[in-house]
């Protein structure tokens, strides 16, 4: 009755009266029926469960209806819904009965019982030629009459309007609703109940609760279901539910990253935190004929699915307890149902921005209990050259160069900054740059043109921080995959300051050389986990391309986890595979305010 009580006085606040209307007693028998009606739209959606055991009817109805339509039309609708149903019913029992009509049980043969419909507003009953619309604007309470059964119409509440598991459930990796579409909801606020039964069997069994569910070896063979329960605050909408298509499988065993959670089982505290860069591998990329094929033809086709690898990254990132997350070729699809639902569990925001027009892009997470997001930036490097100040020297030096233009502007290339403000020392600011430079073996000029040019761009948002915060003392992370080996220019350019005109990168294709142009950066800069053997392991190519740079002057480094021996990605020719979510691996350092 207290529910019912805070759910009415949230709906009607400005009509107490309603309240002695209608006893408490009364209302806590009734059920709800609900309404969802999106603003401007011409049609809407009216759910209610209709329970009678002496009938045997248990069943949910969804109606899609025109809210211009009759208040009569729409009732007429209801009631033949609903007879369909109990004339089912009814006649499954007079064949029942006829054919046990010796063993002396006793049905009800006779016709099937009268389906009466009637709508109320405000204890009223509403005229049959009213319009669904001027229900639907009503401030009055409704409420609907079903053959005697009540139901309270609840106008617009917590609606979740798609739900769906993933194709692939793995044991021992989490699996969660990979849509999940509504409106008017908090999915913080809202229930999650899992559920499990074999793909014969009649029941369901409870097996947990929340978002996410990590079945266990005992749910291998078993199909999953959740349950919804959507709710903002103390409103509650229509109960969904979704089933899994597949049964849940046998996982492939302990990956080797589960051994180097062992290394970050504890969390980063006091002056220091972790940072983490990892590129992993866009499904867009990942599901292609080329990389079936070719690419990573060592890898099965099932392991390549990014329905597969989302279940192993997702493990894969939690378990490194990071507090700060960089991310490239990430798949929008993946950043909104995967990453961001599950990593705002763990008490993280974050923000994407795709690669121009191309479906992938970079994402940035921040554990909320250790810094807060101030601001966020991004630069599409190509289609920004000649146009963003800061790459006035740039551009000025390589505009008559027709051949490398048209290959720059061809390119969605991005980077990222992400303004974070730490909670425990105020004072203590960093921006952080996150890339995914240029892949081609002949672009070596290209990704130090956009090295460059990102280095810039932070050098830009780290001066108006300065300007719009005066006693903020900011920092500099920079992290990404640069598709470039330490031998290259690129790396000079971060950790020496500089990158002189006669490097021989400038030369890499001779058709787009770029000849007298040297560039600085002004921030005293190192790799913080220094130089290994490869981030990047395929059949064609193995080398150091992920870095993860830091000011060093303002931060220094606290550790550096182990990377993987190459035996052991050599038991599987290459990444990825069974095992490795993605070619590339994940570089996790802990850094440390200078005092």
């Amino acid at each position: 009755m207290v529910l019912h009580r805070f759910l009415l006085s949230r709906i009607y606040p400005a009509r107490p009266q309603l309240f002695q209307r209608y006893r408490l007693s009364t209302m806590a028998e009734m059920q709800n029926a609900y309404i969802s009606h999106p603003s401007g739209s011409e049609r809407f959606t009216f759910t209610f469960h209709y329970v009678n055991d002496g009938l045997g009817v248990n069943r949910k109805f969804n109606l899609n209806r025109q809210s211009v339509e009759t208040v009569s039309t729409f009732l007429t609708r209801i009631q033949c819904n609903v007879e369909k149903v109990v004339n089912e019913v009814h006649a499954k029992r007079r064949r029942k009965a006829a054919k046990k009509k010796d063993s002396g049980e006793n049905f009800d043969t006779g016709p099937p019982p009268q389906v009466t419909v009637e709508l109320l507003r405000s204890g009223n009953p509403v005229p049959s030629g009213d319009t669904c619309l001027s229900l639907l604007e009503s401030k009055d309470l409704l409420m609907l009459s079903l053959s005697g059964k009540k139901y309270h119409i609840v106008i617009n509440p917590p609606w979740v309007e798609e739900i769906q598991l993933p194709r692939s459930i793995l044991s021992n990796f989490p699996v969660y609703p990979c849509k999940f579409v509504g409106t008017n909801l908090n999915r913080m606020d809202s229930l999650f109940v899992w559920y499990k039964k074999t793909q014969t069997a009649v029941d369901w069994k409870e097996i947990g609760s929340g978002f996410s569910y990590t079945p266990t070896v005992e749910d291998i063979g078993h199909l999953l279901k959740v349950s919804c329960h959507p709710r903002r605050e103390m409103i509650c909408g229509p109960v969904v539910e979704a089933v899994s298509k597949a049964p849940v499988e046998a996982g492939p065993g302990e990956c080797p990253f589960e051994l180097r959670h062992a290394f970050t089982k504890e969390r980063a505290v006091g002056d220091s935190f972790r940072v983490m860069t990892y590129n992993i591998l866009a499904g867009m990329y990942s599901d292609t004929d080329t990389a079936k094929n070719d690419l990573f033809g060592h890898c099965p086709p099932y392991a390549l699915d990014i329905d597969y690898r989302k279940q192993l990254f997702i493990k894969e990132i939690l378990g490194y307890n990071a507090d700060i997350i960089c991310l490239q070729e990430v798949d929008e699809s993946v950043f909104d149902a995967d990453l961001l639902p599950i990593l705002s569990l763990e008490g993280f925001t974050g923000v994407f921005n795709r690669k121009g027009s191309v479906r992938e892009g970079l994402a940035c997470f921040l554990n909320t209990k250790r810094f807060r997001m101030m601001e966020t930036h991004v630069s599409l490097l190509g289609a920004e050259l000649s146009e963003r100040s800061c790459y006035s020297s740039i551009w000025n030096s390589v505009k008559n160069n027709k051949p490398l233009i048209d290959r720059l502007k061809d390119r969605s290339t991005t980077s990222q900054a992400t303004v974070a403000q730490s909670l425990e020392n105020p004072q203590k600011w960093l921006v952080i740059g996150n890339t995914h430079q240029y892949f081609h073996p002949d672009a070596d000029h290209v990704r130090l043109l956009q090295g460059g040019q990102s280095i810039k761009f932070i050098e830009e948002v780290v001066e108006k921080v300065k300007e719009e915060y005066p006693t903020a003392e900011v920092s500099v992370i920079f992290c990404g995959d640069f598709n470039s080996t330490p031998d290259c220019g690129v790396y000079q350019l971060m950790t020496t300051g500089s990158a002189p005109d006669n490097l021989e990168d400038w030369k890499s294709n001779e058709n787009e050389k770029i000849c007298g142009l040297s560039l600085t950066q002004p921030f005293k800069m190192d790799s913080a986990c220094g130089t290994p053997p490869f981030t990047n392991y395929t059949v064609g190519f193995s080398g150091c391309l992920d870095y993860i740079y830091y000011q060093t002057d303002s931060l220094f480094v606290k550790e550096v986890f182990p990377l993987y021996p190459e035996e052991e990605i050599k038991k599987y020719t290459a990444l990825p595979n069974v095992v490795f979510p993605s070619d590339h691996i994940a570089l996790i350092s802990d850094l440390q305010w200078s005092q």
